[in-house]
């Protein structure tokens, strides 16, 4: 008989080698799983992933970044807009470029999006030891750096022998391609590893595809939710990220056009019906609209669809108030599915609605329902008009005024990106989505920062489509050198550039909690503490120039759209740069129609936090299990 065929690669060379072999496959159509690498090089992974990538002729293309947590933002952004099923790996030296990933890999977890980490790590052998940038652990001398990131990975193995480099990298590709444990995946790669030897069976580098499944409902618990909606008389929908990383748009769109039931949308799952669609309410929630909020007040059946229900999403559970309102949850996660003692109903998100809906024949709401929730969508569309408009197109622009601009530039093709800050909240609100993939917000661990590497990730998966990264002050300041990777690149995005001079969003926290805007202000400070008053003379457009984009200032409305339209047709690196009025002095977008809880100080002297914590109390009151 034969001997098992073998080649004999280093660590690193064979697992760059598997990565290029594995593929996603889903609806018949197939895709590489992991399509390149990102990385940062230093003694941990130079001479070993270095070398590997090098070697491997471009069968993983590398990626080279400037920062670490970005290059993770890059991936996801990546990810998410391949619908999970492609990803980026990331490689990393030991020390600081591993720790330096756990805020990219929380974020990537957290949001159920896939993303290979192989950061370096300390010798093996133990050698050398500790070895430059080691940390010492007298307990422990198996522990270094990288056990930071099994809390935020759904996989994490370190490869200490040659031969468990098969198991752990087979174990890896199940995690990034699974739909209910996917996340950050962490592979630790002790850097006298990644340079040995080993005799590998030629099986391990033979094409691998990982099935991508659409669950089915189970018949039982399928007849239960279609006499739950049967029996309501103010059902509403709310979509999450789900819907779109199941690609389960037209399935919603049918089950909407078939029942007449209204369909609010996290913001990860905004989108999931055009905005122009009859049942499309908007957002919901803390940044939801007028429309979808009170609608949730009055439901007496929720229906969960690819949902997660965090505390924006729910008002910190005080506004699905109806007495006896019930809970119906349609996701592939059974985690998620018996959330807020819901009838679950486990299955993919398309094929759950396909089964709803073909089960649901023949039922429609009342049309005296369906009558009043258009007659607010048409209202509060009355109101994104007012907040998007200007009356004088010389004048400094507002925030809602910079998205109204933009609004009146985009098509169905353009994507649109943002992560924290008050801009969630207002476009969340007020955006008008177009196309199944055009709002991408990352508001699951809403990170400054990510807006400008996922775009880099996005623009990589949807090349011929315009990506908007929209970034303030704020986040600019926390992480832009990855527009010197896009510049390198020739990857064109545009950043629109908001200057609001500090922290709007949590300003408007501090104030409405009663911290007075306490280190919100990007302003001089006087001797007491206090602000002068005066912007600190800082130009972040000329940053931007300096790393390399193309920079276009705008200060007035009009010159604002000018330079929008301008930047959608460029094909480099592109900022439009504009100062805003503030929400103090300008009318924007409409107030939250809903709580979130952010527990005030119980007792304090300054009457600003007095009176904040009684509002807080009566806010309070509402909250409810949902059981």
């Amino acid at each position: 008989m034969n001997a098992p065929t073998t080649r004999r690669l280093t660590v690193a060379q064979a697992l760059a080698e598997f990565l290029a072999h594995q593929y996603t496959e889903r609806d018949g159509r197939r895709h590489r799983l992991v399509n390149a690498c990102w990385g940062i090089f230093g003694h941990g992974n130079v001479a070993g992933l270095g070398q590997a990538l090098l070697e491997s002729g471009g069968a993983l293309p590398y990626l080279q970044g400037r920062n670490e947590q970005a290059m993770v933002h890059a991936a996801v952004g990546y990810a998410r807009q391949c619908d999970r099923l492609s990803a980026h790996a990331v490689t990393t030296s030991i020390g600081p470029g591993a720790t330096n990933l756990v805020t990219g890999a929380a974020l990537a977890t957290v949001n159920r999006l896939p993303v290979l980490l192989l950061p370096g790590d300390t010798f093996a052998t133990r050698t050398a030891d500790p070895v430059l940038q080691q940390l010492e652990v007298p307990q422990a001398g198996d522990v270094s750096v990288n056990d930071a990131l099994r809390p935020v990975s759904r996989y994490f193995d370190r490869v200490t022998r040659p031969e468990a480099l098969i198991p752990a990298a087979l174990q890896a590709m199940r995690v990034l391609a699974d739909p209910v444990d996917t996340g950050a995946v962490t592979l630790a790669l002790p850097q006298d590893v990644q340079a040995e030897a080993y005799d590998w069976p030629e099986e391990f580098f033979a094409d691998r595809v990982w099935r991508v499944t659409r669950p089915a409902p189970d018949p039982d618990a399928l007849a239960d939710a279609v006499r739950a909606v049967r029996g309501a008389r103010r059902p509403l929908l709310v979509a999450g990220g789900g819907v779109h990383h199941s690609e389960a748009e037209d399935a919603l769109c049918a089950f909407a056009d078939a029942t007449g039931i209204p369909v609010a949308s996290t913001q990860a799952g905004k989108g999931s019906l055009r905005h122009d669609h009859p049942a499309d309410v908007g957002g919901i929630g803390h940044t939801g609209t007028a429309t979808a909020d009170a609608l949730a007040r009055e439901a007496d059946l929720v229906i969960g669809v690819g949902t997660r229900y965090t505390d924006f999403t729910t008002a910190s559970t005080t506004l699905f108030a109806a007495p006896g309102v019930r809970f119906l949850n349609l996701n592939i996660a059974s985690f998620d599915a018996h959330k807020l003692g819901a009838a679950s109903l486990v299955a993919d998100a398309r094929a759950g609605l396909d089964a709803l809906t073909e089960e649901l024949s023949g039922h429609r709401v009342a049309a005296e329902y369906e009558a009043a929730y258009g007659v607010a969508k048409a209202d509060w569309e009355r109101r994104v008009d007012a907040a998007f408009g200007a009356a004088d197109d010389s004048v400094r622009p507002s925030q809602t005024q910079v998205l109204g601009a933009l609004d009146a530039v985009v098509d169905d093709t353009d994507i649109i990106l943002n992560a924290a800050g008050s801009l969630p909240g207002d476009l969340h609100k007020l955006w008008r989505a177009r196309s199944r993939r055009q709002y991408h917000l990352e508001y699951g661990y809403s990170c400054m920062g990510y807006e400008i590497p996922a775009a880099i990730g996005v623009r990589m998966a949807a090349p011929g489509r315009p990506v908007w990264a929209l970034v303030g002050d704020g986040t600019y300041l926390m992480n832009p050198t990855e527009i010197v990777t896009a510049v390198q690149e020739g990857i064109a995005f545009t950043m629109v550039l908001i200057q609001n001079h500090g922290y709007a969003s949590i300003g408007g926290l501090s104030q409405a909690t009663g911290g007075e805007r306490f280190g919100t202000d990007y302003r001089f400070r006087a001797a007491d503490g206090t602000y002068t008053g005066a912007p600190l003379p800082v130009d972040l457009a000329a940053n931007a120039a300096s790393l390399g984009m193309h920079v276009l200032r705008a200060a007035t409305v009009g010159e604002l759209r000018a330079a929008l339209a301008e930047a959608r047709g460029a094909n480099r690196p592109t900022c439009v740069y504009v100062e805003t009025e503030t929400a103090d002095t300008v009318p924007g977008a409409p107030e939250a129609q809903a709580w979130w809880d952010v527990p005030v100080a119980e007792t304090a002297t300054r009457p600003a936090a007095v009176a904040a914590r009684e509002a807080y109390d009566r806010h309070a009151a509402g909250r409810r299990r949902h059981l």
